[in-house]
């Protein structure tokens, strides 16, 4: 891709001048406490923030942070994300109030060489996901104004036509930041050649929401392992009775399909952990997949089917892993997921962790990251990028 990078940038001297980092920071927070739950995403960012840092840049930093109205909530502030951030860049982050009101403005004019501006939530203004295109420019020259180059390291929002991650490009000179140019150097493995045997697994809730990925590998790897709430309605294709499990009825006849054209590919759970009901200490024990009581709801893989997928695993030589094997929140139901999760981590192979839910898994687990080859920040945009979607974000990069 004809894309520049963040070292071009640096390569032009970057000392006083003003760079947007559109970063994503979309961080869980804990309801209670507004405490941050887990600061990857942060983190993940650090590498071009401290570059820009280093070289004398005045960081000003914009990110979404949940889904609020398009007017200020309190409880989508970034407010919290500024602190964090400091901690880790070892200097403290002044905090705009706005994001291109008087308070941001103010802020980023009040930094001095090396010093970092975190804006408030984009989402807090219209403009930023507005599907009216001169309503999202506007936002957009606003945004524009408050920098002198722009840099897009937040690759979980590449997949979105808004107005910081789509059209502010347009306005400024452009480059990829360090993160996003990662993601899209091991996604491109995945979709060019990658070593083989190339084994999938695939999890989450709905067979819906991965059906195009599904479609787009279905013919690139060697085996495509399936759990998660997304192999009941694959199990009900087969036959069998899945109980009171998560049903995607009308997908069934589209997963008898994938299993007719998969040729064996795709593996299935052999058991699972069947609960009375939804709850954390809900009563629960291990049945064969074709044999789920009535009244009972599958919440997780089985220990035979945890075996059979490492065994698919360890012999391979490229893994993608988009999705948790069960309801891995509640402990009772997380042992399907860590084994996976375990066997995909020691295996000795390129190993890539699709984002979303599973790089949560990872971090809720106590598992080492450092034991994947990588762990992406964008579960949407991992997967929209593995069926040949063009990312707008990326697309806005390359013109």
């Amino acid at each position: 891709m004809n894309i520049r990078t963040l070292d071009d940038l640096l390569a032009e001297e970057v000392t006083g001048r003003r760079v947007l980092v559109r970063a994503d920071l979309n961080v869980p927070l804990d309801k209670q406490t507004g405490q941050i739950t887990d600061d990857g995403r942060i983190r993940a960012v650090l590498p071009t923030l401290g570059a820009l840092v280093q070289a004398g840049a005045k960081v000003v930093v914009c990110s979404h942070l949940g889904r609020p109205k398009g007017s200020p909530d309190p409880a989508f502030s970034l407010r919290p994300v500024a602190g964090r951030l400091g901690e880790l860049l070892g200097a403290p982050v002044h905090f705009a109030e706005d994001t291109v009101g008087d308070s941001a403005r103010s802020t980023v004019a009040g930094l001095a060489d090396g010093q970092v501006a975190l804006l408030e939530n984009l989402r807090f203004n219209p403009g930023e996901t507005s599907k009216d295109e001169a309503r999202r420019g506007a936002f957009a020259d606003q945004l524009a104004a408050l920098a002198d180059a722009y840099v897009d390291d937040a690759f979980g929002a590449v997949h979105r036509r808004h107005a910081s991650v789509y059209d502010v490009p347009a306005r400024l000179p452009h480059v990829a930041g360090r993160l996003v140019l990662r993601e899209v150097e091991v996604l491109g493995t995945l979709t060019g050649e990658p070593d083989r045997p190339y084994v999938v697994v695939l999890g989450g809730s709905k067979v819906s929401d991965k059906l195009a990925v599904i479609e787009a590998l279905l013919p690139k790897v060697d085996r495509l392992l399936v759990g998660g709430g997304m192999c009941f309605t694959f199990l009900k294709a087969q036959g069998h009775e899945v109980g009171s499990s998560l049903l995607e009825e009308e997908m069934v006849e589209t997963c008898r399909s994938l299993l007719e054209r998969a040729g064996g590919k795709i593996m299935l759970p052999v058991d699972v952990v069947a609960a009375d009901a939804f709850a954390p200490d809900a009563p629960h024990d291990t049945v064969r997949a074709d044999g789920i009581p009535s009244k009972r709801v599958g919440l997780d893989i089985g220990p035979e089917t945890v075996a059979g997928f490492a065994a698919a695993l360890r012999g391979a030589r490229t893994i993608f892993w988009n999705g948790p094997m069960g309801v891995f929140e509640m402990a009772a139901f997380a042992h399907g997921t860590r084994g996976v999760a375990e066997a995909i981590a020691n295996a000795d192979a390129f190993t890539v962790v699709g984002g979303g839910d599973s790089a949560a898994a990872v971090r809720a687990l106590g598992l080492d990251e450092q034991a994947f080859s990588h762990i992406s920040t964008g579960g949407g945009a991992s997967l929209e990028y593995l069926e040949g979607k063009t990312l707008p974000g990326i697309a806005a990069l390359e013109n």
